[in-house]
């Protein structure tokens, strides 16, 4: 059974060969989403693995093209929406820093408040507000022609 270390949490688990990785962050409570309802066409459950790729499943052309669209993807990102565990080698994920945003109401709940993290467009993965930042109403107008849903995206 490979051990999962979940950074920046620093949290070590143990996940059985054959288990959905979006399965095991999920059990530790780990800030991801699957917004798409795991068909790898959003960034909500995007990761990094730093370390044992080889343990993992190979990539699929879906995942390879919405990895394609996420702002902050690499060559060690992954959907773990999509990702198996298929090896016994120790494995090293790295969380992205962020919140995702599913719908206008959300941001709208927050306006006045500062920002601890940055929040995240949920198809795209890139920053709408910067961590530390004032959520205004301006930004929100910013926002206002923005489809959040993954659905409306095509990477076929």
């Amino acid at each position: 059974m490979p051990e999962i270390t979940l950074k920046p949490i620093n949290q070590t688990v143990d996940a059985p060969v054959n288990k959905n990785l979006l399965d095991v962050l999920l059990e530790q409570d780990c800030p991801v989403m699957m917004a798409c309802g795991r068909q790898g066409i959003c960034a909500t459950c995007h990761i990094y693995v730093e370390k044992g790729m080889d343990s993992m499943s190979p990539l699929s052309s879906r995942e390879e093209k919405t990895l394609a669209l996420i702002t902050g993807a690499n060559q060690i990102s992954r959907l773990s929406c999509q990702c198996t565990i298929i090896g016994d080698d120790p494995v090293d994920i790295l969380l992205p820093d962020g919140l995702y945003v599913e719908s206008m109401a959300d941001i709208e709940a927050l306006v006045g408040k500062r920002t601890n993290t940055p929040i995240l467009h949920p198809i795209d993965g890139s920053i709408l507000i910067q961590k530390g930042k004032i959520i205004t109403r301006t930004m929100i107008m910013k926002l206002s022609d923005t489809d959040f849903d993954p659905h409306s995206i095509h990477t076929d």
